[in-house]
């Protein structure tokens, strides 16, 4: 190739750079005013927008502005109305207090008149009781304790014939009512209670059965006893076997199981655990069956599936050879009449009955008394606080809170106290009737005591010479006061004192 041609060459690719130069120069100049403008176009729209937002905002600060100062004033008004009632009342206030203040003036006046009044009264007084000791020859206090001697032997007759008249009138009406209401409920509840004690007998088919329940070396016996939680008593009583044990579910369980054995006739350690599990099974069943009946038969249907398995527990427990299950019902029953002819709360007052001894089911078990006992049960199972009022005090350890508590210690004390209830051993009965009669001996002028109607009244006997027709009175009231607090029994004790004159003459 030639020097010349390729001189062209160059020279060409140098008017061709020079010529991409400018025009991508052109190019990018182009683009950046366009740019630019855009720039400058959302610029000028920013600027009116803002412009708007502020217009609007201060359309709206006015607006705000404009409002607040209604409401400042409305405002003002009425605290200047508060301050005008405010300035009235205290004028008012300000005339009662000069009217207090004269009043309190105006009586100053009268108690210093009364006061020189009354003066001017002991002065005149104490001259007449002189002149009269003068006279008389005796101070004040003799003559008055001759003067109130004679007017209260004089009217004792009277005092005691009105006091047994408002005490006839008003105890007889009392007892009229009360008398009527509950020979009305105990007529409608004639419920049978079943006598039981804490020993059970298991009537055996011959006495050879007792050597296959004693077994080899005792092993039936005491696998029995083990299964169980009860001592059996194996003894010369012809045709029995007695099961002994503080709780009555399990020796219920241990007649059932020990039923079941001998009929069966296999007695054998196995044998009695799988017996004993099923009379175990089927006590519960019979159980919860008792509470579901009992809780039917009163109307209650609420109550806690727990607490109805610790109340059918009482079926198996007595108290004095009274079921408590049985009594608890015939209590609730009792309480709901009651209470409906009281006014009372019915459904408290029933289930408070019903659930009154809920805490002798594990009372062998559990440390304290029936009543604490059952307290912590109904609190623990979240019971009604009314139903806790209602039977906390059926053995007066807790004040009468509510109507439905008195009423549940009425119905437990004659459900307890009807002829039959309740027996009770010949050594504790001796005692009743000993403390009776050691208490009435107790009172100075008494001259003998008879308790009679086992322990249910006690006549006592007063020397007349002693004892007045109104002291005889207060001796009852003050003999029956010791009985309540010395002595506990299901009931009442009818207090009887005899006061009579005895005149013999012989005409010769």
């Amino acid at each position: 190739m030639s020097l010349p041609i390729v001189g062209g060459f160059i020279v060409i690719l140098a008017v061709g750079f020079v010529i991409g130069y400018f025009f991508s120069k052109l190019i990018a100049e182009r683009r950046r005013n366009s740019a630019e403008g855009r720039v400058q176009k959302l610029l000028e729209d920013s600027r009116q927008e803002a412009k708007e937002i502020l217009l609007d905002a201060k359309s709206k600060a006015v607006k705000v502005i404009e409002e607040a100062q209604g409401e400042l004033k409305e405002r003002e008004r009425e605290l200047k109305r508060s301050e005008e009632r405010i300035h009235e009342r205290e004028s008012l206030a300000d005339k009662r207090m000069m009217q207090v203040d004269e009043r309190e003036k105006e009586l100053a006046d009268r108690i210093e008149k009364v006061k020189e009044i009354k003066a001017a009264v002991e002065g005149v007084k104490a001259a007449t009781d002189k002149e009269f000791e003068r006279v008389s020859g005796m101070s004040a206090t003799e003559a008055r304790d001759i003067l109130m001697q004679r007017v209260e032997k004089d009217a004792e007759g009277d005092l005691a014939t009105r006091i047994r008249k408002l005490e006839t009138t008003g105890i007889e009406e009392l007892e009229r009512k009360a008398k009527s209401i509950l020979a009305t409920i105990i007529q409608r509840v004639a419920t049978a209670t079943t006598s039981e004690v804490t020993t059970t007998t298991v009537a055996i088919p011959s006495d050879d059965v007792k050597g296959k329940i004693i077994g080899r070396e005792g092993r039936n016996i005491r696998a029995l006893e083990r299964a169980a939680g009860v001592e059996i008593v194996v003894d010369d009583t012809p045709g029995a076997i007695v099961i002994s044990g503080f709780d009555p579910v399990r020796r219920h369980i241990a007649k059932m199981a020990l039923e079941g054995l001998i009929a069966d006739g296999r007695i054998q350690p196995a044998r009695i655990e799988e017996t004993v599990d099923k009379a175990r099974a089927e006590i519960e069943k019979q159980i919860k069956e008792a509470a579901k009946n009992a809780a039917f038969e009163i109307g209650v249907f609420d109550l806690d599936e727990r607490l109805l398995s610790l109340l059918g527990r009482l079926k198996f427990r007595t108290s004095y050879g009274q079921n408590v299950l049985q009594h608890s019902i015939e209590m609730a029953h009792m309480a709901g009449m009651l209470a409906e002819e009281l006014g009372g709360d019915v459904a408290i007052a029933k289930k408070g009955a019903l659930l009154h001894d809920i805490g002798k089911a594990v009372d062998h078990e559990v440390q304290g008394t029936h009543v604490e006992i059952g307290r912590r049960i109904l609190q623990k199972f979240g019971a009604d606080i009314r139903i806790i009022q209602a039977m906390q005090s059926h053995h007066e350890e807790y004040p009468y809170e509510t109507l439905e508590s008195v009423i549940v210690q009425t119905v437990d004390a004659v459900s307890a106290s009807r002829p039959g209830a309740r027996r009770d051993s010949v050594e504790n009965y001796l005692k009743r009737l000993g403390d009776l009669e050691a208490i009435a001996n107790s009172f100075e002028g008494v001259e003998k005591s008879y308790a009679i109607q086992a322990g249910r009244e006690i006549r006592i006997f007063v020397t007349p010479e002693k004892v007045s027709d109104v002291e005889a009175r207060t001796m009852a009231k003050a003999i029956a006061t010791r009985i309540e607090s010395e002595l506990k029994y299901p009931g009442e004790i009818k207090v009887n004192v005899i006061r009579e004159n005895r005149v013999v003459e012989f005409a010769r």
